[in-house]
């Protein structure tokens, strides 16, 4: 089996999907961070592609960094400022080649995250 990632950004507070959310991806290897790619999800709050297909797959340490703070303006909320969330890293592994998902649950005061199937 090939590896690859995914994500689905859900915002719990509308009770939606996270359309028209930034997500950069990086690949972490010591204390070098380099931007693999930008996705941004659609209307089902997943990206039109894998965040990392099977062809650029490779074991290590991964950051995905979620803009929310735009998407949570962007959806018309009046946020204080600083915002409480704005940019939200997630640092994991992947040690194997297997189906990685890592799905990202949002309000615009609390996340959370898991490994999904």
């Amino acid at each position: 089996m090939a590896g690859y990632l995914t994500t689905h950004v859900l915002d719990t507070a509308r009770g939606c999907p996270a359309a028209g959310m930034k997500i950069d991806l990086f690949r972490i290897d010591g204390a070098e961070r380099t931007l693999l790619r930008t996705l941004v999800t659609n209307a089902d709050g997943r990206t039109d592609s894998h965040i990392l297909p099977a062809s650029e797959f490779v074991t290590g340490t991964y950051e995905l960094v979620f803009f929310a703070g735009a998407y949570l303006e962007g959806c018309g909320l009046d946020l204080a400022q600083p915002k409480f969330l704005d940019q939200i890293p997630l640092r994991f592994g992947m040690s194997e080649a297997s189906h990685y998902h890592v799905p990202l649950l949002l309000s615009p005061y609390s996340f959370s995250t898991y490994r999904g199937s």
